[in-house]
């Protein structure tokens, strides 16, 4: 029984010692930098202005925006191997707010491999999968709920705030993206939905090459220039789809389409 005792511990301690052994040969090759991302807000790549009713939209409705807020998600750096690295170990979810200073950094908790990187994509939204009902349970990002009756989750995107109509009357509007609802018959009414369709899309932001050195953090700007939500390929117009587009799925279709331009990369430091 001893003996059998004394061989257990002796094969355990080799199995420890050739494990930390393989353990240390891969840490030792690897090395690690972080990044940080920046998100600054434009309209017509000028500074965006809050509740200033200065911008014309290319529909040519005068307008002012007063909040705005979404999620991204699913932050994913490619390289030019085919390889990729998903940001998911702390946080594969971000809630920007104009309203909120916090919220335009993102630090990456993530180790991230050093070398080149050929571009940076996300999500914007949250996917079906993640998009959860009660998955955030405090401001502001619970503020962001989608109703349970409209598909459940939360909102991908708000932006608020008022048009002048053809009659020079100033309305509110409340541009929302999140999941859309098909209706029976075009009857917008709740016992009328028969399918659900998410919204979210994926973005790969243009020019977000970039190169990670050990130990070092590279910080990566992320501009929405908010104008574009109004403009390409689609023409936006708030005298047509009125003060509000939530169980308007055409409206969030044009909107979700209208968002493949709307993202940049600005300086990487």
């Amino acid at each position: 029984m001893k003996y059998a005792l004394f061989v257990l511990i002796i094969l355990g301690a080799l199995l420890f010692l050739d494990i930390s052994c393989k353990n240390d040969t891969h840490d030792a090759g690897k090395t690690t930098g972080h990044i940080s991302f920046n998100f600054t807000h434009l309209v017509d790549w000028l500074p965006l202005e809050k509740d200033n009713m200065k911008y014309i939209n290319a529909a040519g409705n005068p307008y002012e925006i007063n909040q705005v807020m979404y999620f991204i998600s699913d932050v994913t750096l490619h390289k030019s191997d085919g390889t990729s690295k998903l940001i998911s170990e702390w946080t594969d979810i971000h809630y920007v707010d104009i309203d909120i200073p916090s919220t335009l950094t993102w630090d990456v908790y993530d180790d991230i491999a050093t070398g080149a990187y050929d571009s940076v994509s996300f999500i914007f939204g949250i996917t079906k999968e993640k998009n959860q009902s009660f998955r955030f349970v405090n401001p502001p990002e619970v503020n962001m709920m989608w109703p349970d009756i409209l598909g459940g989750g939360y909102h991908y995107m708000m932006i608020n705030g008022s048009w002048k109509d053809s009659e020079n009357v100033i309305k509110s509007f409340a541009f929302h993206l999140g999941i859309g609802q098909l209706y029976k018959s075009n009857v917008i009414e709740v016992d009328s939905i028969y399918a659900f369709v998410q919204n979210y899309f994926n973005v790969k932001l243009p020019n977000s090459s970039f190169t990670l050195e050990e130990n070092k953090t590279r910080t990566i700007e992320i501009i929405m220039n908010a104008d574009s939500w109004f403009k390409t390929p689609h023409i936006y117009d708030h005298n047509y789809w009125g003060g509000a587009i939530m169980q308007k799925q055409p409206a969030m279709q044009m909107v979700k389409e209208n968002g493949f331009d709307v993202f940049r990369v600005g300086a990487i430091q």
